[in-house]
């Protein structure tokens, strides 16, 4: 696979904590690649160290196959979870600065920016004061200023932050839209579910080390673990002593509104789906029969848990 950045046995140090130790990631060219983990599990210090910002105590970060260097930073746009606009300055005056810092000239800066700031509904904020903005409002402004000069690779730290459900879709169609013309997209969030509406791969970063990485459907694959759900009208303990050499476990749940009974199975293996069935219908009327495959904060929390257990530390913290 092309990859755009491979980062290798990367290892940061500061004051008495290690923030990266022996961190490895590849993130493939023209694909959103979700780098994951609690508070200070170490991804901004891994992003800083991507964009240049900061250095590796060890390790190399290689950018289009050569090694990572001050000028690759023209093809980054970086938007980092700190904030930082001029408060005093217009809305459009200060687009047009930033964008001028990145090499576009005054006209065809304001022509950009006056396509984007249509696209995301903010024409009408031009000529106001950043501190006459909401929070969402100047985060679309910085977003556009991110992405003006169409670099190889954005990166993205929680995008999402601030952001009310209707501008978070108008963003995570931008990005979509933005990887679909070949843009790669690396994005850290605590938002489970964009991981799941927008990522290709990811990284899950647990207390300085690379726990788990991999194409999404892949992961949720893994960590399937041949779980069922079944629906049945019949006696629960007749389709228990049915299945039961098909099964690692059999969980009886409640009964529904329709009068179903549920239970939750684990097969021994994924083979056994079909005599599973067969020897459910000789015991009960089955009426459903499905699959679990594990969300992506269910896969972060498992992740964590057991990493923390590995090591001896303290409980997960929440996605």
């Amino acid at each position: 696979m092309d990859n755009i950045i491979t980062a290798e046995h990367i290892t940061k140090d500061f004051i008495r904590h290690r923030a990266l130790d022996d961190v490895s990631v590849s993130v493939p060219r023209g694909k959103v690649y979700g780098l994951l983990g609690p508070n200070g599990a170490g991804k901004t210090t891994l992003i800083r160290i991507i964009n240049h910002i900061t250095a590796p105590d060890s390790g190399s970060v290689t950018f289009n196959g050569h090694p990572l260097s001050q000028k690759d930073i023209y093809n980054i746009g970086y938007l980092p979870e700190e904030r930082g606009l001029y408060k005093k300055m217009k809305v459009g005056e200060q687009a047009i600065f930033f964008a001028r810092l990145k090499g576009l000239g005054k006209a065809e800066a304001e022509k950009a920016l006056r396509q984007w700031f249509e696209r995301l509904d903010i024409t009408q904020w031009w000529d106001k004061k950043i501190e006459e903005l909401s929070k969402g409002m100047a985060q679309k402004v910085q977003f556009i200023v991110t992405v003006l000069h169409e670099p190889e690779l954005l990166i993205f730290d929680e995008p999402f932050s601030g952001f009310d459900p209707i501008n978070a879709g108008i963003l995570k169609e931008e990005i979509l839209r933005l990887r679909d013309k070949g843009t790669t997209v690396i994005f850290s969030t605590h938002n489970m579910e964009s991981v799941e509406e927008l990522c290709d791969e990811i990284t899950l970063i647990n207390r300085s080390h690379n726990i788990l990485s991999g194409n999404v459907a892949e992961v949720r694959e893994r960590f399937a673990h041949n779980l069922y759900t079944l629906s049945f009208v019949g006696n629960p303990q007749s389709l228990q002593a049915a299945v039961e050499p098909f099964v690692d476990s059999f969980d009886l749940g409640a009964i529904d509104s329709y009068g179903l009974s549920q239970a939750t199975v684990r097969l021994k293996d994924s083979g056994a789906a079909r005599p599973f069935i067969a020897a459910a219908n000789d015991s009960v009327a089955l009426s459903a029969f499905n699959r679990v495959i594990p969300s992506m904060n269910d896969i972060f929390v498992s992740a964590v848990k057991a990493s923390n257990e590995a090591a001896g530390t303290a409980p997960v913290p929440q996605a």
